[in-house]
């Protein structure tokens, strides 16, 4: 979890940001400005090219599923890879390279 005031990574169980001090509160996920529809439609379509990684910030990893996708030979990899990120998109645990949760 990430704390609302400062944007660092808390313990899940934590009272108080060790951060900034902040009180933490059971609702505290940090949502960003990158949409959820957006996310989920580009991993549908365009998920083998990285397309939804790029959106979010992932830059390195989007270069890998590009790279792989290319890669005849291992564009099955990338499929997986494609399926599991749609998982986590469609249940919310899909973070940006911020830590932020997607907008609805």
């Amino acid at each position: 979890m990430f704390c609302a005031n400062c944007g660092k990574e808390v313990n899940d169980k934590a009272v108080v940001c060790t951060h900034c001090g902040c009180a933490i509160n059971g609702n505290n996920a940090v949502t960003g400005d990158k949409s959820f529809l957006a996310a989920l439609l580009l991993c549908i379509f365009l998920g083998g090219f990285g397309a939804h990684r790029f959106y979010t910030g992932h830059t390195g990893t989007a270069i890998l599923q590009l790279i792989l996708c290319i890669t005849v030979i291992l564009c099955w990899v990338t499929a997986i890879w494609v399926i599991i990120d749609l998982i986590m998109i469609v249940t919310g645990s899909f973070k940006t390279a911020k830590g932020e949760t997607l907008a609805k």
